[in-house]
C-alpha cells in the first residue's frame, strides 16, 4: 500500500527501513533512510504507526533501548 504519494513510498518500504541495523526513530529518519525527504507531511502519522508496528512501541522509562541497545534518558515519573 502506498503511504506517501509525494515520494511514492509503500508500507513495505517503511518496514524495510525499520529493519536496518540502526532503525530510524522518527518519520524524518525513515525518509532519510529511503533517500528522500518529507514533502507535504500528511503521511508522517501513518509512517509513525507503521514504525510502531514494526519495531514495537517504546516502553516509557526504559533505561536501554531494546531495539538499539543505546542508553536513553530516564524519565521522571508523571505526577499529574
Amino acid at each position: 500500500m502506498i503511504v506517501c504519494s509525494c515520494n511514492v513510498l509503500s508500507d513495505g518500504d517503511v518496514r524495510r527501513a525499520c529493519g536496518a541495523k540502526t532503525p530510524p526513530r522518527t518519520a524524518g529518519q525513515v525518509y532519510g533512510c529511503l533517500g528522500c525527504s518529507a514533502q507535504c507531511g500528511r503521511c508522517a502519522r501513518t509512517i509513525k504507526k507503521i514504525m510502531d508496528e514494526a519495531l514495537g512501541a517504546c516502553a516509557a522509562g526504559c533505561a536501554i533501548c531494546p531495539q538499539t541497545g543505546n542508553l536513553l534518558p530516564v524519565r521522571a515519573p508523571d505526577r499529574s
